[in-house]
C-alpha cells in the first residue's frame, strides 16, 4: 500500500499544466493511473429466453493484475482474472450475486427455462462446472470422474430440453504430458528442434490444445455420458434435440506458412451413439453457417451458397454463379457482372426457414426452398457511404435490425427494416455508439451497450423494439466526478491529397484559443470517439491527444505514417490548438514500430515512446517462436505489408527497420517493454537502446522483467511505474511553455 500511494502521488505531482497552457478549473478531480485500474468492464454473458433475467460479469481492470507471462502459450495455464457474476432482473434492475466474491469464471449460460445458470468456476487449479439455482440461490458442483478434468478451452452448453449440460474434458495424463512439453521448450535442459519434423515445436505444443473429449452431464441422474472420445477438436456443436453431435476435426499435416495458426479441418457427425460419419473431408476453401437448430447448414465456396443438413448431406445450390466459365481477360463488364453473382451467408432466421445473404450489390432475403431472393438494402460502393451490418433478426422474422455508422461524422445508430411495409427506418441515430444487441427468444426484450462520447459503454434495455431504451447498468459511475476531456473529429488531407479522419482528445479544462503540448498516438486508422484511458491520463496532465489515420501501400508502409501523421500534425497546428514546438508521438505494438520508424524520417517531434514495438524487421522475421509463423506471415502478407519474403526483397526489410537508420534519430526516445513479451520480444527493442547509446543519443529503456505485451499487468507497482514514466517523459521534453501567441487560432471544429 505504501508503494501504491507513493507512485500515485508521483503521477499526480506532474499533473500541473505549464502556466501558459492553464485552462479553466476542471469540473472534477484529475484522472490518474489509479483511476485506470478502477475502470469496470461489464460483459453480458447470457439473456434468458423470456428476457426476464440477464447474466453479467463485472471486474475492474486491477483484477487483471498478476498474470504469469512466463507461461504464455502453456496449454495447461489459465490466466486468472477474477470477476463478480450477477443475475439481473431486467424488469426491476435488481441484482443478485451468483457467487459471494470475485472469482475466475467462464461460460455463464442460462438453462432454457431460465431457472438455472451454469458456468465454469476455477478452483484447485482446474475449472469446475457449477449450476446456480436462481430461486434458491444455491449452487451444485458437477463432479468430474477421477483422472479427468474440464478442458481449459471447453465450451459449455445446455441441451434444448434443459436436461443435460454438455462440455469437454481432458485426462490428467494429457495435462502432465503438455506441461512437460512446455517445460522442455522453456527450461530444457536441452531443447532440440529438427527441420524434418512436420510441425514447428511451438506449433506442435499449440496443437495439443485441440485434444479433448465431449461429455454430457444428466441434470436429474448426475451421470456423465461420453459423447465423443478424445479427438483433435477445433470446435463442436450439438443439435437442439441433443441427438447429433458435429465437430471440426483437425487434420493439418504440417506447419502452414501461408496463415497464422493455419489449420485444415474436416467436418464430422455422430448420430446418437452411432458411428462417426464424414460430412466434409476438408473444409479448406469453404465456410459453413449453421441454422439455430444445429442440424441444417449453408456452406459457401467461390460465391456459391449450398444448403444441406446432417441428416441429408446432399447439397443443393441456392445462390451464386451457376456456370464454370470465367470472364475473358480485360472484359471489365463481365468481371463486374460475375462479382455481383457471388454471395455470402449473413445469418439464418431463428427458425431456420430463411437466410439473409449479401453480395456486392446489397443485402437480401433468400428463401431456401425456392431460391427466390429479395434485396432489402442496396450497397453503396462510395467510400464515404454509411456502413450497415445486420445485428439481429428476432422471432417471426418480420423485422431486421441493422447497425448504421456514418463514415464522415459521428452519427451512429440502429436501423429497422420492416418486411411488411418494406421500409428501412432509423430506430435511433445520434452521436452515441451502439453494440452488443441481442433479443430474447420471443423478440420482446432487447439488451445492448450504449456509449456516450469518450465514456465507457453502459448496458441498456428495451421492451418495445428499441423505440425506447433505458439504462439497466451504469458501468462506471465513479467517472462522473472526474474531469475528463472532450473529443472532436478531425478531417484533413494527407501528403497525397487523400481525405483522412482522426480523433482529437482535448485536455481536461480545454479553453478555446490556447495552444497545448500535443501527443500523437499512432497505429493504423482511427475514427470513433471511444473511451481511451491512456488519452484520458494524458488529457488530465494537460496534453492534447491526437489519433491520426493513415493509408497503406503494400511494400511501402513507412510512407503511410510519414505522410499521414505529419499532415495531421500540420492540420492541428493550423487549427490553433497544438503547440508546434511541443509535440510528442507514441504507439503500442504496431504503433510502437510506427513511432520508431517515423522518428528516423522526421525530427518534428520532441519526444517519442515506443511501447512493445519492433525496431528490426530482419531479426523479427523469424523471432517470437511461441507464435509459430505469425511474424513471418505478418511481414509477407498481413499487417506489416512488405509483400515479399526476406530473401525476395531483403532491402524492403532493411528499409522498414528503424535500427538501420538509428543514426538519423534526434528525438529523445523512451522504450517500454515486457521481458516476457512473446509477441514482440523485448530483445528487439534492446537493439535500438544499444544502437542509440553507441551513437550518443538520448534514449531510455525500461524493461519490466515479468511483463508481457503492452502495459505491464503484473503488479500494481509496475502499472504505476509504467504510466509515471510515460507522463514523466513528456513532462521532461514537452513541458516548456511556447512563446507562440495562439489568439488567432481558429480552434477545433465542433
Amino acid at each position: 500500500m505504501v508503494r501504491r500511494f507513493a507512485l500515485r502521488l508521483s503521477v499526480l505531482a506532474i499533473c500541473a499544466w505549464p502556466a501558459a497552457a492553464q485552462g479553466p478549473a476542471s469540473t472534477g478531480s484529475s484522472f490518474t493511473a489509479a483511476d485506470m485500474l478502477e475502470i469496470n468492464s461489464w460483459n453480458v454473458a447470457d439473456l434468458t429466453r423470456d428476457g426476464a433475467w440477464l447474466a453479467v460479469t463485472n471486474a475492474p481492470r486491477r483484477n487483471q493484475l498478476g498474470g504469469d507471462f512466463h507461461r504464455d502459450t502453456d496449454p495447461t495455464y489459465v490466466r486468472q482474472s477474477t470477476a463478480r457474476v450477477w443475475a439481473i432482473e431486467t424488469a426491476t434492475g435488481r441484482r443478485v450475486a451468483v457467487l459471494p466474491e470475485a472469482q475466475t469464471v467462464r461460460g455463464a449460460t442460462w438453462s432454457p427455462d431460465g431457472e438455472r445458470l451454469a458456468l465454469f468456476l476455477y478452483r484447485g487449479g482446474v475449472f469446475e462446472p457449477i449450476i446456480w439455482d436462481r430461486r434458491t440461490g444455491r449452487s451444485t458442483t458437477v463432479k468430474i470422474p477421477a483422472g479427468r478434468y474440464v478442458a481449459e478451452n471447453s465450451e459449455l452448453r445446455w441441451t434444448d430440453d434443459g436436461g443435460r449440460l454438455v462440455f469437454s474434458l481432458r485426462s490428467e495424463a494429457w495435462r502432465g504430458e503438455a506441461a512437460a512439453h512446455f517445460g522442455s521448450l522453456v527450461r530444457g535442459p536441452v531443447a532440440v528442434q529438427v527441420s524434418s519434423e512436420p510441425f514447428l515445436s511451438w506449433e506442435a505444443l499449440r496443437r495439443r490444445s485441440t485434444l479433448r473429449s465431449v461429455v454430457a452431464w444428466d441434470v436429474r441422474s448426475g451421470r456423465l455420458e461420453d459423447l465423443l472420445p478424445t479427438t483433435p477438436l477445433t470446435s463442436w456443436n450439438l443439435t437442439t434435440d441433443g441427438g447429433t453431435l458435429t465437430w471440426n476435426e483437425d487434420i493439418t499435416q504440417k506447419t502452414d506458412y501461408e496463415a497464422t495458426f493455419g489449420a485444415e479441418t474436416k467436418l464430422m457427425a455422430r448420430h446418437g451413439g452411432g458411428e462417426s460419419t464424414t460430412v466434409f473431408a476438408s473444409l479448406k476453401g469453404l465456410s459453413i453457417s449453421w441454422a439455430p437448430d444445429g442440424r441444417h447448414y449453408a456452406w459457401t465456396r467461390e460465391g456459391r451458397i449450398y444448403l444441406a443438413s446432417v441428416d441429408d448431406t446432399t447439397s443443393r445450390q441456392v445462390a451464386g454463379p451457376t456456370g464454370t466459365d470465367r470472364p475473358a481477360p480485360g472484359d471489365t463488364a463481365a468481371v463486374r457482372s460475375r462479382a455481383s453473382e457471388r454471395f455470402s451467408v449473413v445469418r439464418f432466421s431463428d427458425d431456420g426457414s430463411e437466410l439473409i445473404v449479401s453480395n456486392p450489390e446489397g443485402i437480401w432475403f433468400l428463401n431456401p426452398q425456392s431460391g427466390a431472393k429479395e434485396m432489402f438494402l442496396a450497397t453503396d460502393t462510395a467510400t464515404t457511404a454509411p456502413r450497415y451490418a445486420v445485428l439481429a433478426w428476432p422471432a417471426k422474422g418480420r423485422q431486421v435490425f441493422l447497425s448504421y455508422a456514418s463514415r464522415t461524422a459521428w452519427e451512429r445508430g440502429i436501423m429497422r427494416y420492416d418486411r411488411d411495409t418494406k421500409q428501412l427506418e432509423p430506430v435511433v441515430r445520434d452521436a452515441r455508439q451502439y453494440a452488443g444487441l441481442r433479443f430474447s427468444r420471443d423478440g420482446q426484450v432487447a439488451i445492448l451497450n450504449v456509449a456516450e462520447s469518450n465514456r465507457p459503454a453502459d448496458i441498456f434495455i428495451s421492451r418495445d423494439g428499441l423505440r425506447t431504451m433505458s439504462r439497466l447498468v451504469e458501468t462506471n459511475p465513479q467517472l462522473a466526478d472526474k474531469g475528463l476531456g472532450t473529443t472532436r473529429l478531425l478531417e484533413y488531407l494527407d501528403a497525397d491529397g487523400r481525405l483522412q479522419y482522426g480523433v482529437a482528445h482535448l485536455p481536461a479544462g480545454h479553453r478555446e484559443g490556447m495552444r497545448y503540448p500535443t501527443v500523437f498516438i499512432i497505429y493504423e486508422t482511427f475514427f470513433d470517439d471511444t473511451f481511451d484511458p491512456t488519452a484520458a491520463l494524458l488529457n488530465a496532465n494537460g496534453y492534447l491527444v491526437v489519433k491520426p489515420s493513415v493509408t497503406f501501400e503494400t511494400g511501402y508502409p513507412w510512407e503511410a505514417w510519414l505522410k499521414g501523421v505529419n499532415a495531421a500534425a500540420t492540420h492541428i497546428v493550423q487549427l490553433g490548438i497544438a503547440d508546434s514546438t511541443r509535440m510528442g508521438v507514441q504507439g503500442t505494438s504496431y504503433g510502437g514500430y510506427a513511432t520508431n520508424l517515423l522518428i528516423t524520417r522526421t525530427n518534428r517531434f520532441k519526444a517519442a515512446i515506443n511501447i512493445s514495438g519492433k525496431v528490426d524487421m530482419v531479426s523479427f522475421y523469424t523471432d517470437s517462436p511461441r507464435l509459430g509463423v505469425r511474424n513471418i506471415n505478418a511481414a509477407e502478407k498481413t499487417q506489416d505489408r512488405l509483400g515479399a519474403t526476406l530473401w525476395d526483397a531483403p532491402l524492403k526489410y532493411i528499409e522498414h527497420s528503424a535500427i538501420f537508420y538509428a543514426d538519423r534519430i534526434k528525438t529523445p526516445l523512451l522504450l517500454l517493454t515486457g521481458d516476457q513479451d512473446h509477441n514482440v520480444p523485448a530483445g528487439n527493442s534492446r537493439e535500438m537502446y544499444y544502437a542509440l547509446r553507441r551513437l550518443g543519443r538520448n534514449v531510455t529503456w525500461a524493461n519490466y522483467m515479468n511483463g508481457g505485451h503492452g502495459v505491464p499487468m503484473t503488479t500494481e507497482s509496475d502499472f504505476y511505474d509504467f504510466h509515471q514514466r510515460m507522463v514523466g517523459w513528456y513532462e521532461k521534453y514537452l513541458a516548456k511553455p511556447s512563446t507562440t501567441n495562439a489568439a488567432s487560432g481558429g480552434g477545433l471544429p465542433r
